[in-house]
C-alpha cells in the first residue's frame, strides 16, 4: 500500500513551473519590460563602471570604497539572478522554468539579498570606528579587515541560505505548478506543494530575522553612536563633515531596510491585491542595484574624480 502510494506520488510529480508574471495584469504586463530592461541596464552598467573605477584609481583604494566595489558586484548578481528570465517571459513568453533552475534561483536570490544586507553592515561598522575611534581607524581596518569581513558575509550567506531551496526541492508538487509571479520566490513555490510546507515558513522566518533583523538591528546601533559621538563635536563644521562622510551611505540603508519592511508588510495583504507585493518584490531586487551607484557618483567628490581619471578627463579636473 505504501509503495503504491509514494508510486502515485512520483507519478504526479510536476517537472516545471510555469511564472505565470504579475498577477491581474497579464495582458498589458509587456508594457513594463521597457523600464525593467532600462533599470537593468543602469544597474550593470552603472556598477560595473564603479567596479572599474575602484580598481583602477590608487586614490580609491580605501576600506570604503572597496566595500563599496564589492556592494557593486553583488547588486550585479542580484540584478542578473531575475531579470533576464523576467524579460524573457514579457517579451518571449518563455514561461516555463524546470525545478532544478526554480530552485538555484531562490537560493541565488535569498544569497545576494543577504549579502547586500551583511555588506552594508559591514559599511556601516567602517563608518562607526572611522568617526567614534578615529586614531586608532588606521590600525583597525586595513587590507585584511576589508577580506575577513568580505569572507565572513560570503560564508553566512552561503552558508545559512542552502536550506531554503533544499527544503523547497523536498516538498511534493504534485497538481499545481502555475506561479503568480514572475520570478521564484521561495513562499511563491511552496504554496504550490502536496504536503506539509511548515518547516519551510519556518526557516524563511527564523533567515529573515536571523540575518537581515540581525543586521539592520547592528547598523541603527551603529549610527546611533555616530551621531551620538558627532553630536559631542563642539564644531558645527566637524559635525557636518563627519556627517557627510556617512551620508551616501545613510540614504541607501534606510531606502534598503524601509523597502524590506514595506515589502514585508504588503505580503501579509497580498491575498486581496497579489499585484502589490509581487511588483515590489521585482523592484526591490532591480532598484537597489541601479539607485546604489548613482547615489554614491552624485555625492561623493573623489568617486567624480575617478570616474573622469578613468575617462581619461583628468586635464578637466585640473582646470576645475
Amino acid at each position: 500500500m505504501g509503495t503504491k502510494h509514494a508510486t502515485n506520488n512520483s507519478e504526479f510529480q510536476v517537472s516545471e513551473f510555469i511564472l505565470l508574471g504579475f498577477p491581474g495584469i497579464h495582458d498589458i504586463q509587456h508594457w513594463i519590460s521597457l523600464p525593467m530592461a532600462l533599470l537593468y541596464i543602469v544597474a550593470l552598467g552603472a556598477n560595473l563602471l564603479i567596479m572599474i573605477t575602484v580598481y583602477l584609481e590608487p586614490n580609491l583604494h580605501q576600506p570604503l570604497y572597496q566595500f563599496l566595489g564589492i556592494l557593486a558586484a553583488v547588486d550585479i548578481g542580484l540584478a542578473t539572478t531575475s531579470m533576464p528570465k523576467i524579460l524573457a517571459i514579457l517579451w518571449f513568453d518563455a514561461k516555463t522554468i524546470s525545478l532544478p533552475e526554480c530552485f538555484a534561483q531562490i537560493y541565488a536570490i535569498h544569497t545576494f539579498m543577504c549579502m547586500e544586507s551583511g555588506i552594508f553592515l559591514c559599511m556601516a561598522i567602517d563608518r562607526y570606528i572611522a568617526i567614534c575611534y578615529l586614531l586608532q581607524y588606521p590600525s583597525i581596518v586595513t587590507e585584511a579587515f576589508v577580506i575577513k569581513g568580505t569572507l565572513s558575509m560570503l560564508l553566512r550567506n552561503g552558508l545559512l541560505t542552502i536550506p531554503v531551496p533544499v527544503l523547497a526541492a523536498q516538498r511534493k508538487y504534485c497538481s499545481r505548478n502555475e506561479i503568480e509571479h514572475c520570478l521564484c520566490s521561495n513562499l511563491g513555490v511552496i504554496s504550490l506543494a502536496c504536503d506539509d510546507i511548515t518547516v519551510n515558513r519556518f526557516y524563511q522566518l527564523a533567515l529573515a530575522w536571523l540575518m537581515t533583523g540581525v543586521d539592520m538591528i547592528l547598523v541603527c546601533a551603529s549610527y546611533a553612536l555616530i551621531i551620538h559621538t558627532v553630536m559631542r563635536l563642539n564644531s558645527t563644521e566637524a559635525i557636518s563633515k563627519a556627517l557627510s562622510t556617512c551620508s551616501s551611505h545613510l540614504i541607501l540603508i534606510m531606502f534598503y531596510y524601509t523597502a524590506i519592511v514595506i515589502l514585508s508588510v504588503t505580503h501579509l495583504a497580498g491575498r486581496s491585491v497579489p499585484l502589490i507585493p509581487v511588483l515590489l518584490n521585482v523592484l526591490h531586487i532591480v532598484i537597489p542595484p541601479s539607485l546604489n551607484p548613482m547615489v554614491y557618483a552624485l555625492r561623493t567628490q573623489e568617486l567624480k574624480v575617478g570616474f573622469r581619471k578613468v575617462f581619461d578627463l583628468s586635464n578637466y579636473v585640473s582646470r576645475k
